[in-house]
């Protein structure tokens, strides 16, 4: 089926990564998404798509358990309980980043197609993950 929709989840490569990690033993999970991100982080040429469309589900869920994150996909998203993820939301931002980085595959599979919906997913997951200015507390509304 390839791509469905522009949701962090909306694609089989998204959905079987989810899989994974509901294979995975509950102490090996936080490691499989550290290392989903930081491949990412450390690729320096071109960013396949498969790779980066792992690494958006990555970081769709360490934003789900920060402040004002979406909760996962109830039907792609992973079945199986995740550990905290939140010390992982630097990693998350920095991988995010690189998505949307040239050289990057499914940045210009985006560009090649109306993007804009899937570019204002991306930006609202940077906006979840940006740490809140000193001295103001995140909204929980």
């Amino acid at each position: 089926m390839g791509t469905w929709d522009v949701g962090p989840f909306d694609n089989d490569t998204a959905a079987d990564f989810c899989g994974d990690l509901d294979e995975a033993a509950a102490g090996e999970r936080e490691g499989i998404v550290r290392a989903t991100l930081t491949g990412v982080i450390d690729t320096a040429g071109h960013l396949e798509a498969p790779e980066s469309e792992r690494a958006v589900a990555a970081v769709a869920l360490v934003a789900a358990q920060c402040p004002g994150g979406e909760p996962a996909d109830p039907v792609y998203g992973p079945d199986e309980p995740l550990p905290d993820l939140t010390g992982l939301r630097g990693l998350a931002l920095r991988a995010l980043d690189r998505v949307v980085t040239e050289p990057s595959e499914l940045m210009d599979l985006w560009e090649e197609s109306d993007g804009g919906p899937w570019r204002a997913n991306v930006r609202r997951l940077r906006g979840v993950l940006l740490p809140a200015p000193p001295g103001e507390q995140p909204s929980l509304i």
